[in-house]
């Protein structure tokens, strides 16, 4: 008998990818083989994302392109945009199930149980409603794991739908975290991402703090590397600072949200710390972890950012040795304050902003890998064989090429950090 097949179409940001990942389990679990997104299959599943009115649109074209394909396949729609726009996905021809992020951990069983396709199934919360918490991490990538920690954010940003999509501030017991973390290391993954909503803020729920979650996390036997996906500035204490800088599992790679360098505008964004504030977290990170990877989000063209405050971005990125931008033009979402701001920034303006930004980025990126060419840093190489070369990561976030040695996947190794391709990847040799 052949074994039904299900893909998975997975939208924004490292939560979801981990939440896939998990409900793919599930599904192999009962039996099905997970196939990838470009072939046919009997049940689709699209985990969407909702931060852009872009991310809509590229789940609404990957529906009806999914449909096209697989005419008769299920398509269960999940994830930010199927909880805020449930009625608008539910009219999308093809669609079978629509779950809100309450129920995002019920969908295999959804599937399972779903009988009747003459109707959309539609299960729809409102955010009051949003309290379960799913647990899930990614599997699948022999060396990396997304675990989840947390969930929801409770800080309600003036441009942001991430609130109302996701529910409060939510996290499940260090314990608990602990045991997935032991069940990632029994796979054999040596590298953990800790993701969330808002990373930082772990603890709601349970009335704990993210530095003991890091702490017990570092305890945990057969992982070599941890990195915190994300953190707001904050929430970047001291404390968790001077703890990553003496484990040896704690890399030094940061992403530490900015989104403007003005502190006018981050008080018009609603954002919890001001530009001298960022500036001051980036000090205490550069004098205890000096080669620290820095990746930034920005936001450029919100309502009131004049030449000047851009400018102000700018110059803060240069000054705080960014290693990489995240560059998002300021996008409309519904429901939001800043929808009703005045002094609209022009669409030619704004694209104008990402591109002086991307040139930023670029110059950035090539500044901090040329100063570690000529010495030697730690990587762990992934499994794929591409044309016989190898690819990983070293500890400080640079991805490293090297003729392909199959003993070495899955491993740390010792490089010499070489030249720059043209790729951007730094070819290595190995020396330990």
């Amino acid at each position: 008998m052949t074994k039904k097949r299900v893909s998975f179409h997975t939208l924004g940001c490292k939560l979801n990818f981990s939440e896939s990942s998990t409900i793919a389990r599930e599904f192999e679990r009962g039996g099905y083989t997970r196939v990838d997104a470009s072939e046919p299959t009997d049940v689709a599943v699209i985990n969407s994302c909702s931060v852009t009115e872009h991310a809509d649109k590229k789940c609404r074209n990957i529906i009806r392109k999914i449909h096209r394909r697989n005419p008769n396949a299920i398509i269960a729609v999940t994830g930010c945009y199927a909880q805020l726009k449930p009625e608008v996905i539910a009219e999308i021809e093809g669609v079978d199930i629509v779950l809100s992020n309450n129920d995002k951990g019920d969908l295999y069983k959804r599937v399972i149980e779903l009988r009747d396709r003459s109707q959309t199934e539609v299960y729809s919360c409102s955010v009051d409603e949003i309290t379960r918490f799913f647990s899930a991490y990614s599997s699948g990538d022999r060396t990396r794991s997304f675990l989840k920690v947390q969930d929801g954010c409770d800080y309600k940003c003036a441009y942001c739908t991430i609130h109302y999509a996701r529910g409060s501030s939510r996290n499940i017991p260090i314990a608990e975290i602990v045991r997935e973390a032991e069940e990632i290391a029994a796979a054999g993954q040596k590298e953990i991402v800790i993701t969330g909503v808002n990373t930082g803020d772990f603890g709601r729920t349970t009335g704990e703090k993210f530095i003991d979650l890091l702490r017990a996390l570092d305890r945990v036997d057969g992982i070599e590397r941890y990195r915190i996906s994300s953190i707001e500035p904050n929430l970047i204490t001291d404390e968790i600072i001077e703890f990553c800088a003496s484990s040896p599992k704690f890399v030094p790679h940061f992403h530490i949200p900015l989104q403007s360098g003005s502190t006018r505008i981050l008080g018009l964004m609603r954002r919890r710390y001001t530009a001298d504030k960022y500036r001051e977290r980036i000090a205490k990170i550069r004098e205890l972890m000096p080669d620290s990877f820095l990746g930034v989000d920005v936001i450029v063209g919100f309502p009131g950012e004049g030449e000047e405050e851009f400018m102000e971005t700018y110059h803060l990125l240069e000054e705080v040795g960014a290693s990489f931008l995240h560059i998002f033009p300021f996008s409309e979402r519904p429901g939001t304050p800043a929808v009703d701001m005045p002094n609209k920034v022009q669409s030619r303006i704004s694209t104008e902003r990402v591109e002086r930004l991307e040139e930023l980025s670029t110059k950035l990126h090539n500044a901090f890998a040329n100063k570690y060419l000529g010495t030697e840093r730690e990587v762990l190489f992934e499994s794929t064989d591409h044309d016989g070369w190898m690819y990983g990561y070293t500890d400080n976030y640079l991805r490293v090429s090297a003729p392909y040695d199959g003993e070495r996947i899955n491993t740390i190794c010792r490089v010499l950090l070489d030249t720059i391709d043209s790729d951007g990847n730094i070819r290595s040799k190995i020396v330990g």
